[in-house]
């Protein structure tokens, strides 16, 4: 009784501490947004790896979980975080910092349901229109080959993420592969945004849309490590 009302208050500690990481996220994200710098951009950018971090510690408390998929997804994070503040200094190689985030996040998504080659299906019925609509739109100017093919290469193995997601979410139905999903997508449209924003002459609410779904996106991603303790693996 008094274990069980232990695990109780701890999950309503780490679940409040994520709701508060959570507002600060969200705060530095409009802070970004309207103010710009490097500087706040990579402050943001931390508070996910914290989130990731405490939610880590959390399983560990738990100590009910392998902590192979909490582990990996801190790592992926981390890459994140690195690829978003490189990003404003060397494009291809913060795009690099980040597509290893992602291979992070797919292996990561391998030990929640085994890898399965329909995993690689719902991948390709992503990147084959990602692919075809970067080297075929006429709006894009990438200023030589080189740049082309770091975006194809890096739209392949995001579409492959976020097929993974959605294959674990149909393969089983539970709350942490929604959310890890729900954030994978939005990491998805992030970067679309983002590929639109640096490359295409579009307006200014293209940035925005960019920035105002890649913070929830990360925070998603982090939290699915709290709900982690309570799903279920497979075996």
């Amino acid at each position: 009784m008094k274990n069980g009302k232990f695990e109780n208050n701890l999950e309503k500690m780490f679940f409040i501490s994520d709701i508060i990481l959570m507002l600060w996220i969200l705060a530095g994200d409009v802070c970004y947004i309207v103010l710009d710098g490097l500087v706040l951009k990579s402050l943001t950018s931390a508070l996910f790896v914290v989130l990731g971090l405490v939610n880590l510690s959390y399983v560990v408390l738990r100590q009910n979980k392998s902590l192979k998929f909490p582990i990996i997804m801190v790592v992926g994070l981390v890459f994140a975080m690195c690829g978003d503040i490189v990003l404003e200094v060397e494009f291809v190689v913060g795009a690099v910092l980040f597509a290893v985030g992602h291979v992070f996040y797919f292996v990561a998504y391998c030990f929640l349901q085994k890898f399965k080659w329909i995993d690689l299906v719902f991948g390709a019925v992503i990147f084959v229109p990602s692919v075809l609509f970067i080297t075929l739109a006429p709006i894009f100017d990438f200023g030589g080959i080189l740049m082309e093919i770091v975006c194809v290469v890096y739209a392949v193995i995001i579409s492959c993420m976020v097929g993974k997601s959605i294959s674990n979410l149909v393969s089983k139905r539970n709350l942490q592969n929604l959310i890890i999903m729900i954030g994978s997508i939005l990491f998805f449209f992030s970067d679309l945004m983002l590929l639109l924003n640096v490359f295409a002459s579009l307006p200014r609410v293209v940035g925005v849309l960019c920035l105002a779904t890649y913070y929830p996106a990360e925070w998603l991603l982090g939290f699915s490590i709290f709900l982690h303790s309570s799903a279920k693996e497979e075996k």
